[in-house]
């Protein structure tokens, strides 16, 4: 029991170090068999395997009198188990994707309302919108634009600051 014990806790170590060496394994191996392993090499995948088979193999040998190899054979196929698991959970994870990162381009033609009063040619402050956030930039306008006025945005010229007109209705 002391075997299958160990087992598990080095499972358990693996995966610790796994979180330090994420991709070690798919880099050495990644291409082996033409993508044939695709993540079945990783780290998490064969410390869930290693955990289990002696997790499991300890939990059979102590609560049955079934000698060593039906613990073998248990903790094998609990190891087989956990292993797909961590592989199918891992490309689930891999394949969830965030949308792209906005940009200032992305501010081109969206509309927001003036904070500071924008004089002709002076700068000012704008809220906008941009990627669900409201943001803060400062502003230029060739007319002077009142606080509280809606604006459009018609060119970035920094990173922190828009060129705007007036929103005419």
């Amino acid at each position: 029991m002391t075997f299958f014990l160990g087992l598990g806790m080095a499972g358990i170590a693996l995966l610790v170090v796994s979180l330090v060496l994420d991709g070690l394994l798919e880099g050495l191996f990644g291409d082996m068999l033409g993508g044939f392993f695709d993540g079945l090499l990783s780290l998490p995948v064969i410390a869930g395997f290693v955990s289990m088979l002696g997790f499991g193999g300890a939990l059979v040998l102590g609560t049955t009198a079934a000698g060593p190899l039906v613990a073998v054979a248990a903790g094998a196929v609990a190891g087989v188990a956990a292993g797909w698991l961590t592989w199918r959970f891992s490309r689930a994870l891999m394949r969830d994707q965030t949308d792209a990162t906005p940009r200032g381009g992305d501010l081109i033609g969206t509309s927001g309302s003036v904070v500071t009063a924008i004089p002709a040619g002076g700068y000012g402050e704008v809220l906008l919108r941009l990627g669900g956030h409201t943001v803060k930039y400062a502003a230029k306008s060739a007319a002077p634009v009142a606080r509280g006025a809606e604006i459009w945005v018609e060119a970035e010229l920094s990173t922190t600051s828009v060129s705007v007109r007036p929103v005419e209705r």
